[in-house]
């Protein structure tokens, strides 16, 4: 049986990006997420389209022994792996204390937990005559103390410090890690909305899902480490980096306020 490559997320608008840009190039896939009709709908398109193997499973990510049967089918399934994509994420915007608990706690459990733990679960079913390829969606936000989306922000560094770890963990089995951090992808009502709020800021980064996802799988084949779409967007780091992380909370908490 080919190896495939799994993409967690797979049925919103990045991970159906993902999908359809991998299948494009001729690659089976694994595809899952929480809603069976959305998947399999997703993977009869893809497979009358571009002709591959689509394999699907439902799963809840934020559960652990949700993620344990998904373990489980493709341990059972005898499946390897050359490539994982993780794109399975959530965001809540707005003040910390207005949030509630099991919003806060989604956060941790699926961009956090799930990740994590679906990376150490996909190691152990590499396909060892390939090098193995993870790409992580992580987010502009990752590089900046960000208030009212500071769970979120706090998420997103996380997962770009422990891929950059990962990847150099993994360096002498030929394995690679990539980072994806985008500035607003519009791929629903409210992040087009959010956007919008942004003003010409919000304009200038923006960028197209279809085109961001094909270079990032352009970056994870040569093995780069880090990739942030759009000249704006990779400037912002930099400029970042030149204040104090206090000063730079403060600026960017007047900003979001302004909206």
């Amino acid at each position: 049986m080919q190896s495939k490559i799994l993409i967690t997320g797979a049925t919103g608008g990045v991970g159906r990006a993902f999908a359809v840009e991998c299948a494009s190039r001729g690659w089976d896939l694994f595809l899952t997420d929480l809603q069976e009709e959305r998947l399999s709908l997703l993977a009869t398109g893809l497979r009358n389209a571009y002709g591959v193997n689509v394999m699907t499973y439902a799963c809840d990510l934020t559960e652990a022994a949700s993620r344990g049967n998904l373990f489980e089918t493709l341990r059972s399934e005898g499946l390897s792996f050359w490539g994982l994509i993780n794109v399975a994420g959530v965001e809540y915007e707005g003040l910390f204390r207005e949030r509630s608990r099991e919003e806060i706690c989604t956060i941790i459990r699926l961009n956090i937990e799930a990740t994590l733990d679906v990376t150490h679960a996909l190691l152990a079913h590499t396909d060892l005559s390939s090098p193995f390829r993870i790409i992580t969606v992580s987010s502009l936000a990752a590089f900046f103390p960000m208030p009212l989306k500071a769970t979120y922000s706090a998420s997103k560094r996380f997962l770009l410090d422990f891929s950059l770890a990962l990847r150099e963990e993994l360096r002498d089995s030929g394995a690679t890690v990539t980072v994806l951090c985008p500035a607003g992808l519009p791929t629903c009502e409210r992040s087009i909305r959010g956007i919008e709020a942004q003003g010409w800021i919000g304009q200038l980064t923006t960028q197209n899902i279809g085109a961001v996802v094909a270079r990032t799988m352009d970056h994870a084949l040569r093995g780069d480490a880090v990739y942030i779409p759009g000249a704006l967007p990779r400037l912002l780091p930099f400029l970042g980096s030149l204040l104090p992380p206090v000063v730079l909370a403060r600026l960017i908490g007047l900003r979001w306020r302004m909206k």
